[in-house]
């Protein structure tokens, strides 16, 4: 069978890492060897293509038409190779690399996840917490728990727990929170990345929406630290908030909670769904949680 590489792997990366920044040099650093070697590498290239790959021009290497086309394919094949590599050191390393988000791992996971340690030593755990949706096919990411409506295709879903809402306040609040109506009269911590709106909970206990007044946060995190300092009421999710409450450090000032159509949902590729790190992960969650398996 021919050989599908006319160019070997090496000249290969010297030519997308000059055509992506135009100079030898940074090629040289990357690989590790002299920009003399860098151009003998291009030159080789465009003899066995048989085509000129690069204009020499004074504000440096600037890619042929047809490079340029074949950038993107070049670039994405060498970011796979990093993936692979990555993935095979994880596995040596018994590494799970979780995607969560903030609020939900500091306030819910993280206090937790001694007992998920203790029971599987030889796992290391790998945090990317952050609110944004990580690209399980393209990363190194194992799984993510996510909350939202399930609604990520192209992906390996399993729903975990529906996610309740109602406010919540330290203690010394309660004497002023006796109607829901009352909360125009206090402040109200807002999250503006929270996925529910005030206006839902007034609608859902049938009460008319009031004109709130409070700070606002842009993380989840600072605006619950404000609510657990005493600076107010907030909207809180059930798990984000559970523990707050079970202490005594926060209360729910009015009875009931408000349903939703969002859940927490245990998330994988079909690259990782079968992985036997993740598998033992979602189970324990699942036990953590009381979900019936």
């Amino acid at each position: 069978m021919a050989n599908p590489f006319k160019v070997p792997l090496n000249a290969l990366r010297a030519i997308e890492i000059v055509a992506r920044t135009g100079h030898l040099g940074v090629a040289a650093d990357e690989l590790g060897v002299t920009p003399g070697a860098v151009s003998q590498h291009l030159k080789r290239a465009e003899e066995r293509l048989g085509f000129v790959l690069f204009e020499r021009t004074s504000q440096g290497m600037r890619p042929s038409e047809a490079l340029a086309a074949a950038l993107p394919h070049l670039s994405r094949g060498f970011n796979a190779l990093i993936d692979a590599l990555a993935a095979l050191d994880n596995a040596r390393r018994c590494l799970l690399t979780i995607s969560v988000a903030p609020a939900f791992a500091a306030r819910w996971l993280v206090p937790r996840l001694g007992r998920f340690t203790r029971d599987n030593p030889e796992t290391e755990i790998r945090f990317v917490a952050s609110a944004q949706l990580i690209d399980l096919n393209h990363s190194d990411v194992d799984c993510a728990i996510r909350l939202g409506r399930g609604n990520w295709p192209g992906l390996e879903l399993e729903r975990l727990l529906p996610q309740p809402f109602f406010p919540v306040a330290t203690p010394d609040w309660l004497p002023r929170l006796a109607r829901p109506a009352d909360l125009a009269r206090v402040p109200v911590i807002h999250d503006e990345g929270t996925m529910v709106r005030w206006n839902d909970w007034f609608e859902a206990v049938g009460e008319p929406m009031q004109e709130l007044t409070g700070p606002r946060f842009s993380d989840p995190i600072l605006a619950l630290e404000a609510v657990l300092a005493g600076q107010g009421v907030m909207l809180g999710w059930e798990m984000v908030v559970a523990d707050a409450l079970a202490s005594g450090r926060l209360v729910r000032p009015f009875k009931g909670k408000v349903c939703s159509d969002l859940a927490y949902w245990f998330v994988t590729s079909e690259r990782t769904a079968k992985k036997r790190q993740v598998r033992v992960f979602r189970d324990w969650l699942k036990r953590e949680l009381s979900v019936p398996s």
